[in-house]
């Protein structure tokens, strides 16, 4: 059995990939997360041919039946998860103002952003405190940042997305609630923003490398036990809630 294990959503791409990347550089088993298994198959040769122990992890976080599936192989393969990075999200439609924007459309996105990643942390949660100290990051955005949007002098007050920026601030208060009840199991819980960083979100139109979002979240993801706990960082530094 390898001695540090990561599960990774959305990570057959974009920032999710060189999380992995990253990690297996550091000599984490990789269990790399796709919701589409071919597209993850082919992300999963990559990096194994780059060195890493990357095993390929069919999971959809908004099925019930496709977490616990993921689970079930994770558990019979290494009996533990030393990290849990809850990466996988979407935007939703074209941005559009907060009062046209369509209800189901915003459902969409929180099922994925939101319930998703507590679907995931629900039901890896034995896996996790069976590894005795563990690490949950949670990708948000600084999106989600109330303190920030609600800054004038902000680079992103103007970006008013309803369902996105939402997702996210709602994501960070998930990682407050996860945080405080799993302080006493060993479980440090925290929310990671990647920054504006060029991928398919914006059209690369970002002007951070992925190489740069992810690193803040494997600083995150590799903490020892006296590491932080119910904080939400951009690289190293906390962000307003």
């Amino acid at each position: 059995m390898t001695s540090k294990t990561v599960l990774i959503t959305g990570a057959n791409k974009s920032i999710g990939l060189e999380t992995a990347r990253q990690l297996g550089a550091l000599g984490y088993r990789v269990w790399l997360g796709s919701r589409d298994i071919e597209r993850g198959s082919v992300a999963a040769a990559q990096l194994r041919n780059e060195g890493y122990d990357i095993r390929v992890l069919a999971i959809d976080v908004t099925s019930d039946e496709s977490v616990q599936a993921a689970e079930s192989l994770v558990r019979s393969e290494d009996g533990k998860l030393n990290v849990l990075i809850n990466n996988a999200g979407i935007l939703g439609g074209q941005p559009t103002v907060p009062s046209q924007q369509p209800v189901d459309e915003i459902r969409e996105v929180y099922e994925t952003n939101v319930f998703g990643a507590i679907r995931v942390t629900q039901t890896f949660l034995p896996l996790l405190k069976a590894a005795g100290h563990a690490n949950v990051v949670m990708v948000s955005s600084g999106l989600g940042s109330l303190g920030w949007l609600s800054d004038p002098t902000n680079q992103f007050f103007g970006v008013n997305i309803l369902g996105y920026n939402s997702s996210k601030s709602a994501l960070n208060a998930v990682t407050v609630s996860f945080a405080k009840e799993l302080a006493e199991a060993g479980v440090k819980v925290n929310s990671a923003d990647p920054g504006y960083t060029a991928t398919d979100f914006n059209d690369h139109s970002g002007y951070r490398t992925v190489e740069q979002a992810a690193a803040g979240i494997v600083w995150l993801a590799n903490q020892d036990s006296s590491g932080p706990t119910g904080g939400f960082y951009f690289e190293q530094s906390q962000v307003p809630w």
